[in-house]
C-alpha cells in the first residue's frame, strides 16, 4: 500500500507561483508514473501533468509552458512548479502514483491540496 503526503498549495494572486510536492511511502516494489490531477468545483477531475520513471513528461495543453513537473532523486517524490497562475487554475490538486507491490500495479491518490488563484 502506498501513502501519499502532499504539501504546497494555497492562495496566490494571478500571475503568481506555487509549488506542489508529494512524497510516497509504504510498501511498494517500484513506482511507475507519478503526476498531478486537479478538480474544480462542478467539473470532472482532469490530468494536469505526469512524469514516467524514465523522466518523460506530459502536460495538459492548458498548463504547457507554465507548469513543470519533476521527480526527486529517490524517485519517490514528485514536485510541480506552477508559474503564471490564472484564476482558472483554481482547483483541488491531487497527487497520483502508479506503483507495483511486486504482483500488480495499483493507482494511489493523495488527499488533495487546494490551490486558489485570485484575479
Amino acid at each position: 500500500q502506498v501513502q501519499l503526503v502532499e504539501s504546497g498549495g494555497g492562495l496566490v494572486q494571478a500571475g503568481g507561483s506555487l509549488r506542489l510536492s508529494c512524497a510516497a511511502s509504504g510498501s511498494f516494489a517500484s513506482i511507475g508514473v507519478m503526476g498531478w490531477y486537479r478538480q474544480a468545483p462542478g467539473k470532472q477531475r482532469e490530468r494536469v501533468a505526469t512524469i514516467g520513471s524514465s523522466g518523460n513528461t506530459n502536460y495538459a495543453d492548458s498548463v504547457k509552458g507554465r507548469f513543470t513537473i519533476s521527480r526527486g532523486n529517490a524517485e519517490t517524490t514528485v514536485t510541480m512548479e506552477m508559474n503564471s497562475l490564472k484564476p482558472e487554475d483554481t482547483a483541488v490538486y491531487y497527487c497520483y502514483v502508479h506503483a507495483s507491490n511486486g504482483f500488480k500495479w495499483i493507482d494511489s491518490w493523495g488527499q488533495g491540496t487546494q490551490v486558489t488563484v485570485s484575479s
